[in-house]
């Protein structure tokens, strides 16, 4: 009873402890999953503090798992105490079913001896009285008649024979059955049971040894996932919980977040300066008045009186919206620049006619972002390209002006980032299918996959969080429009063509995938993708999934490919950009197989798995050339 006590009671204890463990890894599973899903917002924090979270929580994530296993555990330990319960219990009432029978068959030879030799005693003492003649009172009688004394002697001595035959069978099979019992039934029995018993001590011994273990277990696995152990390589161990939260850099997120912001803030207003009027300026000199009479009439039409604000860069005039805060700061060398082709107007009569014009009244400060227009490649307005035809007038050459640029002579160049949200998508490129592109346009990789990947790996590879972080949705929305207009006209290898902004350009890449009518990897193959990706063996899971890249159509087989290949680069840059292949999976599994939502909701674990399973094997799947 003892042992049966302790068993169940161990066994429930174990199978309390592996519930309690079970709930507390669920739980653990379902709090990383939220909070990685609500750090993950805009308006949550980014930069080094997401990428220290995302650390926090992957950890959180293994204890969990180190949980689970050890409930499992836990679970098997109590199912087999109660098995080997269920077999103690059994061999035990066998056994003692097998006693028992031996002790009552001992018990009922006694017993007949007994009586037998109780009916030998009586006739014995009756056949004695009846030999010396000590008859009892009363007539015997027979068959025949009353019996004589010697005929009754007789039968009793006859009598007393019988019994005492009897009692002597009877006294031997008693004999019989007792050494039977001494020598083997009760031996047998009490040696199974002491094998019953060391067994059942040994099996509840082994359990808690088991026990022991497994807490040490969970308690190292625990530990090692907080504070793993350094390899020799540097590089090649994660890290610590300690060091990813000492990772965590403040002052960098905070200038990250306001540089993010860069793009929004307008620029600063001219300074304030004494404009002296012309009206007290002396009368012109008729030669410089009548030196180009042709540039303002390529200013103004026929019977409009100059205005002071006609002055400025001409492409003032098709910035819709924007106010006469002259915010085209930045000056490239793309061509002249429209100072040298404005002439002072009639009412400046003082102008020299060897020096440029006096701007310095409204010239703006070159030290406040570059904006939209000053980009040397937008179109230019009609009205501009007459006036850049004319040509100058050989005596009013001047320095450059570093204001505002204009276009080159030439004329209008390819569509540019100024006015592009207004662009007629010609060449549509969002919405439409990698199959559809390659028949239209006879690239396997689609040409906005070339030139996103051509700018961060010329630009951004080693910028903090690229692919994580978020661009600017006007850029994004600006760049987008040039792309639906005419991809081959777009050229990133010169940033100002994606305003300096390459977090732009990787979200517009993430945005392109995203809107694909069928994902990268395909609707088709998306079960096959998720069940390879739930094997547990390395190299069984990256065969399965290399088979199945194998199948893909073939636009989207190149474009795997080279986004792989490119996004193995970034991963080799990740001591500086924090970018990991488990960073970029998380980023691009449900970019790349599907959105994050309803049915494929349970499987984002799997998605992850997949695009960090093809980074890791970049070189084993596709051919480096």
């Amino acid at each position: 009873m003892e042992l049966t006590s302790a068993k169940q009671e161990f066994a429930l204890f174990l199978k309390k402890r592996s519930i309690m463990e079970e709930e507390h890894s669920n739980g653990l599973k379902k709090l990383c999953k939220a909070t990685g899903d609500n750090i993950r917002r805009p308006e949550h924090r980014h930069g080094s503090f997401l990428q220290s979270y995302e650390e926090i929580l992957i950890i959180h994530e293994r204890m969990a798992e180190n949980g689970a296993q050890f409930g499992v555990s836990l679970h098997q330990m109590h199912e087999d105490l109660i098995e080997m319960a269920s077999n103690i219990e059994r061999g035990r009432k066998h056994w003692k079913n097998t006693g028992l029978t031996a002790e009552q068959r001992a018990a009922d030879t006694e017993a007949a001896m007994r009586k037998s030799k109780a009916k030998y005693d009586s006739l014995a003492d009756e056949y004695d009285r009846a030999r010396t003649g000590d008859r009892q009172p009363g007539k015997i009688f027979g068959l025949k008649g009353p019996k004589s004394a010697a005929q009754h002697e007789e039968d009793l001595l006859r009598k007393v024979q019988a019994a005492d035959a009897d009692y002597a069978a009877k006294v031997q099979a008693a004999q019989s059955q007792r050494a039977e019992l001494w020598s083997k039934s009760r031996p047998e029995a009490v040696k199974a049971l002491e094998d019953l018993i060391q067994e059942c001590d040994s099996a509840l011994t082994l359990q808690m040894q088991k026990f022991a273990s497994f807490n040490e277990k969970l308690l190292l696995s625990n530990g090692l996932n907080i504070s793993p152990i350094k390899a020799k390589e540097q590089g090649t161990s994660n890290r610590s919980l300690r060091e990813a939260v000492h990772a965590i850099d403040n002052v960098k997120d905070l200038n990250n977040y306001i540089s993010s912001f860069a793009g929004k803030v307008p620029s600063r207003v001219t300074e304030i300066r004494y404009e002296r009027n012309t009206v007290l300026q002396p009368a012109p000199n008729i030669a410089q008045r009548q030196s180009d009479p042709n540039a303002l009439h390529s200013r103004q039409g026929p019977g409009i009186p100059p205005q002071p604000s006609q002055q400025v860069h001409v492409s003032q005039t098709f910035n819709q919206g924007t106010p006469q805060t002259y915010q085209h700061e930045r000056s490239f060398s793309h061509g002249p620049s429209l100072s040298q082709h404005i002439v002072p107007p009639v009412a400046s009569p003082t102008a020299p006619t060897s020096t440029s014009p006096d701007f310095t009244a409204w010239s703006p400060r070159t030290d406040a972002p570059p904006q939209i227009s000053t980009l040397p490649f937008q179109p230019q307005p009609q009205n501009e390209t007459i006036l850049q035809q004319t040509p100058p007038n050989p005596t009013t050459h001047a320095p450059a002006y570093h204001g505002p640029p204009s276009a080159p002579l030439s004329g209008p160049g390819p569509p540019g980032p100024g006015n592009n949200t207004h662009l007629a998508p010609l060449k549509p490129v969002f919405g439409l299918s990698l199959e559809e592109l390659f028949e239209r346009d006879g690239s396997a990789v689609p040409m906005i996959v070339y030139q996103c990947i051509q700018a961060v790996d010329l630009f951004g590879l080693e910028v903090e969080g690229i692919y994580r972080l978020s661009g600017t949705a006007s850029h994004i929305m600006k760049i987008k429009a040039m792309f639906d207009n005419d991809a081959s006209q777009v050229d990133f290898r010169n940033p100002e063509s994606f305003f300096h902004d390459v977090n732009s350009v990787a979200g517009l890449l993430k945005q392109f995938f995203r809107e694909l009518p069928d994902p990268l990897l395909t609707s088709e193959q998306y079960p096959a993708f998720i069940e390879a990706a739930k094997h547990d063996d390395e190299t069984v899971r990256r065969d399965s999934l290399h088979a199945i890249i194998n199948g893909l159509p073939d636009p989207n087989y190149a474009t795997l490919r080279a986004l792989t290949l490119h996004l193995n680069r970034v991963q080799e840059s990740s001591a500086s950009n924090r970018m990991t292949a488990s960073n970029l999976a998380i980023v691009f599994g449900p970019t790349l197989m599907g959105a994050n939502s309803g049915p494929n909701l349970q499987d984002a674990g799997w998605q992850v798995r997949v695009i960090d399973t093809i980074l890791n094997n970049t070189y084993q799947i596709f051919d480096d050339d």
